[in-house]
């Protein structure tokens, strides 16, 4: 009888042995050859699913999306009050542990590249900004933050927060570990909003 392969389950262990040769050998080293070779693949298998290197790739960069978002669409379904229910979000966006880090340094190698694949990626347009923008909507819908606040600026600087505490995290993550970066979004929290939220961890 044969053996009956699950092709979506198959795509995504390419893609995430694209994600161990990124983390090895950096995008210089993630070829087709290589990430077939980390696969356990022949080429001409690995071709049956992408035929490009650039398609495997955009492929690779929609999964970590994906991860994370699955991850943020389980937390906002959990009963938890508004801002500690934004505070668990923002800690699926920055890295606080070894598989989030492994997928923001992914991440940024992926947005690096496609700087200048724009025909091909759109690595703007990843969702963290329009999210962050409906967190912040979210708590002023609810009443829950500081009055005269701009808004839209503060939707700036949370993403750039977010951003920049992300890129921190991968590069010294002894100095900014999980407490700190706890620590950090309550107290930007506690700047903008009404009610403290507790700064226990």
């Amino acid at each position: 009888m044969p053996k009956i392969v699950d092709h979506d389950l198959r795509k995504r262990q390419i893609a995430e042995a694209s994600w161990r040769v990124i983390l090895e050998q950096g995008m210089e080293g993630a070829t087709v050859r290589n990430i077939a070779k980390e696969a356990g693949l022949s080429l001409g298998a690995l071709r049956h699913y992408f035929s490009t290197q650039d398609e495997l790739l955009e492929f690779a960069m929609n999964l970590v999306i994906k991860r994370v978002t699955e991850r943020i669409n389980k937390i906002a379904l959990n009963e938890l009050p508004p801002k500690e229910k934004i505070l668990q979000i923002l800690l699926e966006i920055i890295p606080t542990d070894s598989e989030k880090m492994a997928e923001m340094e992914v991440w940024f190698a992926f947005v690096a590249y496609a700087r200048h694949k724009k025909d091909t990626f759109d690595a703007k347009h990843d969702g963290i900004y329009d999210g962050l923008r409906n967190l912040i909507h979210y708590l002023d819908q609810a009443k829950l933050l500081k009055k005269n606040l701009n808004t839209e600026l503060e939707v700036e600087r949370l993403y750039s927060l977010v951003d920049g505490t992300a890129m921190h995290a991968l590069l010294d993550p002894t100095r900014l570990d999980k407490g700190r970066i706890h620590k950090l979004l309550v107290y930007h929290l506690n700047s903008i909003c009404i009610d403290e939220i507790e700064k226990t961890y």
